[in-house]
């Protein structure tokens, strides 16, 4: 069968090539294809491998030089707080003078601070700003994005959020997979009075699921926000309307989110640098990914995530950015990819799994993307590297050269095609 387009001259080709999740010393191994070429047909990957091309060339079949460098699943970034309006600059010096978020939370700030920017927001704000910071990741070699509410936390504005997500899901390349997170604080409006809040979760969440605006309910389980039985509470009323299970887990306090994930069947634990011993062996004995966001740990100089411990004890992980206006204010996801080498002490071929095959595990989009596959969505990277190493080696860059998205060249020479 001829092919749309094939590119040709890749140095190397990299690629998980396991079924995920990828746990423990899986996360080491990579497909690795010297002298490679990939050839696309309607979107779909349509073959790729070392030497010869020419039986998928045809006249109209659309050739494109890769100059030696090396090819990778486009990146996911799976977990992010992409809808917002305002910022939160103005809370800068008090992290630097070492204010706890939860004391600047008390104080109206974090959260709350921008729920009242976005609250205020119009639709349009909202979709302006979300679709520059999506254009940026894409920059960045990102092809999927999870964009959480959150910033409503009252049922009019958490669905503003995501129809601006489903929207941006419409009228630009990259894929958003949508998650509520009503759960994310509780509303001045219902202070003292947390459990009329939960109760109006729990019908809000009926009619996010009428209207298919989202695919997950997260939750952040964590002192004064929600403990584990308030989480545990939100969660299974998620789970019984049909949503897929995510958990702001153990970010700052031990209180036995992780766990709790895995109870729960959760697609994913996020955070996780309080995490206890406990919690990490549970993690491992499951198929619940431990999404780490180094971002996070960098911004609020806080300790990272246990990521050696967790693989050698057998867990799968994943890597996002965080992007959020309060503790991750970077759409870099391949920063945070470089800090999980240098401060989570991950390999690599360990990071590179975690940004594709696994981080579309826990999106449940392994069976479209994440990986070079024969009949999987043509997202994919080339790098402006002739090696892996050299991404996490020169740090703060932006090393993408050019992005294909369901084969249509999408970005070219650094720049949005």
């Amino acid at each position: 069968m001829h092919a749309d387009v094939v590119v040709y001259n890749i140095g190397t080709l990299l690629t998980p090539n396991q079924v995920p999740p990828l746990k423990g010393f899986q996360m080491s191994k990579l497909l690795e294809i010297k002298n490679a070429y990939l050839a696309v047909k309607n979107g779909k990957i349509l073959a790729f491998g070392s030497g010869d091309y020419s039986n998928y060339v045809a006249k109209r079949t659309h050739l494109y030089n890769a100059k030696g460098r090396i090819l990778i699943p486009g990146l996911i970034d799976s977990h992010t707080h992409l809808i917002h309006a305002g910022s939160r600059e103005n809370e800068f010096s008090q992290k630097i003078k070492g204010v706890p978020y939860l004391e600047i939370l008390k104080q109206g700030g974090g959260i709350l601070s921008t729920v009242n920017a976005t609250r205020a927001a119009s639709y349009l704000d909202l979709f302006t700003k979300a679709m520059k910071s999506i254009e940026e990741m894409l920059l960045f070699g990102v092809t999927t994005v999870e964009a959480k509410s959150g910033y409503g936390l009252n049922l009019e504005t958490e669905i503003k959020q995501l129809e601006v997500a489903k929207e941006l899901n419409n009228n630009q390349p990259v894929d958003i997979v949508s998650t509520y997170l009503g759960a994310h604080a509780t509303p001045l409006e219902f202070k003292g009075n947390k459990k009329g809040y939960i109760n109006e979760l729990k019908h809000d969440m009926k009619i996010i699921k009428e209207k298919e605006l989202a695919k997950f309910v997260d939750v952040f389980c964590e002192d004064s926000v929600f403990n584990l039985d308030e989480s545990r509470e939100i969660l299974i009323a998620a789970k019984n309307e049909g949503f897929d299970l995510k958990i702001h887990a153990d970010e700052i306090v031990s209180l036995g989110g992780g766990g709790l994930a895995v109870e729960l069947e959760a697609k994913s634990a996020d955070h996780l640098m309080a995490a206890s011993e406990e919690d990490i062996s549970r993690l491992a004995n499951s198929n619940v990914v431990a999404n780490l966001l180094p971002s996070t740990s960098f911004y609020l100089n806080k300790d990272y995530a246990k990521a050696r411990r967790m693989i050698d004890a057998g867990c799968a992980i994943s890597i996002s950015s965080d992007y959020n206006p309060g503790s991750s204010p970077s759409e870099n996801l391949q920063f945070s990819m470089q800090l999980a080498a240098n401060k989570l002490r991950m390999t690599p071929n360990e990071i590179l799994n975690a940004v594709t095959i696994n981080a579309a595990y826990n999106l449940g989009i392994d069976q479209n993307t994440g990986s070079i596959e024969v009949g999987k969505q043509a997202d994919f990277v080339i790098m402006d590297s002739t090696n892996l190493d050299y991404i996490f080696y020169h740090f703060g860059i932006n090393h993408t050269n050019d992005v294909f998205k369901d084969g249509i060249l999408v970005v070219k020479d650094k720049t949005l095609y």
